[in-house]
């Protein structure tokens, strides 16, 4: 389910939040909790690509970079 769109067609601006799991090291990531999906963008381009994955692919992601 991988699909590439802009942030904001995924999700309003104010339902994105910096993942816990970002380092606040300028390379941060935003993720919005959609309703059959997580959306994954870059926290520096408000409005830029993103991505569109299944909550098992995103737990599985987390659980190998924790």
């Amino acid at each position: 389910m991988a699909l590439n769109k802009r942030a904001l067609d995924l999700a309003p601006e104010g339902d994105w939040f910096t993942s816990s799991y970002s380092n606040n090291g300028g390379n941060c990531v935003k993720v919005a909790a959609l309703t059959s999906a997580v959306g994954v963008c870059d926290s520096k381009q408000t409005n830029g690509p993103a991505l569109a994955v299944r909550p098992e692919a995103w737990k599985a992601f987390i659980a190998s970079v924790a």
